[in-house]
């Protein structure tokens, strides 16, 4: 069902929800519209006129920096009318549903709803409920997904690495609570990615990690060696329920990216992380600010990855 809900019944983006189950075609189309878009930032008028007149509406319920300033950039860069409202001062805290909390939103002529949500599902439960002519982004849901970040991810690595086809990409850290992983997972299997690994203690992988199509590994010497594409996921703590590592320096020393476990991977291979990063427990600053980080790019991208999911779903 989430998959139809995502598309026209002829075949066309209607809200992005979730990578799992998108066609390679239709990732392809939002990599290759924010490819155009990327020069828009270098610009002296940093804006296109393409949702001029549409009003964006970005509801956080978690807290966040890169993904909500980078949709609201984003939505100004296209002349879109943006919204964004404060959860902490909104009727939310008085006891109002969430989809009464939407409906009172629609009325106000919203176009689009970009949502972050604790729950697993939400964005979802609003594309079922929200008028044809509004079209819903999930910013994160839970641990469910991050479809946003794992196109821009998707879109840094093509930017440095280019053909998919070639790639051994390490996602490494707390796969169990990460949204990102999974976007990054479906995203990568789906464009061709031929050995996607992941690194990870057992007690910070999910259950179904064997239906994912990855290779597992435990040991961060075997994992890197030869990779294209290290990436990098921040601990969970917020998600954590109960005591699953002995420390934060414990996990740095097994997992965390150092420029001597780096070496394990190709001379050229590059490191990223969603962010924020935790320093000294997941990586290392010598290898975050270094030569092979392109951490920062992942930001910039973002910013034109956003404005071409919003475009296409506004029909342009």
């Amino acid at each position: 069902m989430k998959n139809n809900l995502q598309l026209t019944e002829d075949g066309r983006l209607k809200h992005l929800l979730s990578l799992d189950g998108l066609p390679a075609r239709i990732l392809t189309q939002i990599l290759d519209t924010a490819a155009s878009f990327v020069a828009v930032g270098e610009r002296e008028v940093k804006s296109v006129p393409l949702l001029r007149g549409k009003a964006v509406f970005n509801i956080f319920f978690e807290n966040s920096t890169r993904t909500r300033t980078t949709f609201e950039i984003a939505a100004k860069r296209l002349s879109a009318d943006v919204v964004n409202l404060n959860i902490n001062a909104s009727s939310q805290s008085k006891g109002e549903t969430l989809l009464d909390t939407v409906a009172n939103l629609s009325a106000m002529h919203a176009d689009m709803f970009v949502v972050r949500h604790a729950a697993a599902g939400a964005a979802h439960l609003i594309a079922r409920h929200v008028a044809p002519h509004i079209s819903v982004v999930n910013a994160g849901d839970g641990r469910c997904a991050h479809p946003t970040q794992g196109l821009l991810d998707m879109f840094t690595i093509r930017h440095f690495k280019g053909d998919f086809h070639n790639l051994r990409v390490a996602i490494v850290g707390d796969v169990l609570h990460s949204r990102v992983a999974r976007s990054q997972i479906h995203g990568l299997t789906t464009l061709g990615c031929p050995e996607v690994r992941v690194i990870a203690p057992k007690t910070l992988l999910p259950r179904d990690v064997g239906n994912l199509g990855v290779h597992v590994h435990h040991n961060m010497e075997q994992g890197l060696k030869d990779v294209d594409v290290v990436m990098m996921l921040r601990l969970q703590n917020e998600r954590m329920q109960g005591a699953r590592l002995p420390s934060a320096g414990e996990f740095y020393k097994h997992w965390g990216l150092t420029t001597e476990k780096l070496r394990h991977a190709k001379p050229d291979a590059i490191v990223m992380h969603p962010g924020p990063m935790n320093r000294g427990v997941e990586i290392d600053s010598e290898v975050a600010d270094g030569p092979q980080s392109v951490i920062l790019a992942q930001v910039t991208f973002g910013i034109a990855v956003r404005m071409a999911v919003m475009s296409i779903l506004a029909g342009n």
